[in-house]
């Protein structure tokens, strides 16, 4: 784990055991050069212990370059609930995670994540200040929807020539909070949508309001269309996975996409126009941390409309510099956490 935590230049690795309660939890942080780490607290299931530390250290560096990228005065940050099967008081659970947050005497801020709800932020909030996306402030999915869309419109700008999605086949990966309100906005942008979702319901609510096409999940990879966007959990792009892509471009709202930073160059030598993960999605870190310090909705607008320039310009650097999208987009994030 050590040699994980150098080679990503993650400060410190934060863990918890509360048998009371059930709670084995993970707090990664790899950077407060900017600013108090901030990132999302996950409550899933992990085949083992090394997955979830590992999944919380690769989980911080993107919120780093996210936060970066964004241009918050934030650091980058992770949480991770193991998920046990039988909890009897989720509420404890999450009011005893709170406690150890607030161990870390505010260098983490915390806010919902996969597998975690506004409630389940206002049980942390009754042990610590260093939290958010809580019912008073609201689910930041919508936000972060609003940021991947406009991130979609950018990348098809530059890669198919034009920002009218009206016509676009694109193939939605994942109807969670952020894929399905994605989903709702490229539908009424007049694309046409391919979708998968382990939720059959969540799928059939998808054909009935947005008139998508179902599309089973081992097969929606490999299915012909304009824009790739995967909105699920984990890494779904790897040196096989890219080689079955029929697309012009991946554009989406999941966290580490790549497996590793080879997969962009397959991307790249394949004529795909990757759009970083971490630059597409930071609408809901924008919403999270914009509220956390007292920001106006107004503010919190304008600096989501940040994003298709950001994109724009990293796209331009890679295109000159005949590199992938992800490796410049990490070069600018490094050089702004670490000059």
């Amino acid at each position: 784990m050590f040699a994980l935590m150098q080679s990503t230049r993650t400060q410190s690795l934060h863990l918890c055991i509360d048998p009371p309660t059930g709670l084995k939890a993970v707090v990664a942080i790899h950077s407060e050069h900017l600013g108090p780490a901030m990132g999302g607290c996950r409550y899933l299931a992990y085949p083992d212990d090394d997955s979830a530390m590992i999944d919380a250290i690769r989980l911080a560096q993107g919120m780093s370059y996210k936060a970066a990228l964004a241009g918050l005065s934030q650091g980058g940050g992770k949480a991770v609930i193991v998920r046990n099967p039988h909890v009897e008081n989720r509420a404890a659970l999450f009011e005893a995670f709170g406690r150890f947050v607030d161990t870390l005497q505010g260098r983490f801020i915390t806010a919902v994540d996969s597998g975690t709800s506004t409630l389940d932020m206002d049980c942390i909030a009754q042990t610590t200040q260093h939290v958010t996306s809580t019912t008073a402030v609201g689910d930041p999915s919508l936000h972060a929807a609003m940021g991947v869309f406009a991130g979609i419109r950018a990348t098809s700008m530059a890669r198919l020539g034009s920002d009218n999605l009206e016509g676009l086949r694109v193939a939605v990966q994942g109807l969670g909070n952020v894929g399905y309100a994605l989903a709702e906005q490229l539908h009424a942008a007049g694309a046409e949508l391919l979708v998968s979702d382990h939720d059959q319901g969540k799928v059939q609510l998808a054909i009935e309001q947005f008139n998508a096409r179902p599309v089973a999940n081992e097969m929606l990879i490999s299915t012909p269309c304009d824009i790739f966007a995967p909105c699920g959990v984990g890494p779904v792009l790897n040196g096989q996975s890219v080689m079955q892509l029929r697309c012009a471009a991946v554009a989406g709202a999941a966290n580490n996409q790549l497996t590793t930073l080879q997969v962009a160059d397959q991307l790249e030598s394949r004529g795909i126009l990757y759009a970083p993960d971490y630059v597409i999605n930071a609408g809901g870190l924008i919403y999270v941390a914009l509220k956390h310090r007292g920001e106006s909705l107004s503010t919190i607008t304008g600096h989501l409309a940040r994003i298709p320039s950001r994109l724009t310009e990293v796209f331009a650097h890679a295109q000159a510099e005949k590199r992938s999208p992800a490796r410049v987009a990490q070069m600018l994030a490094e050089r702004l956490i670490y000059s």
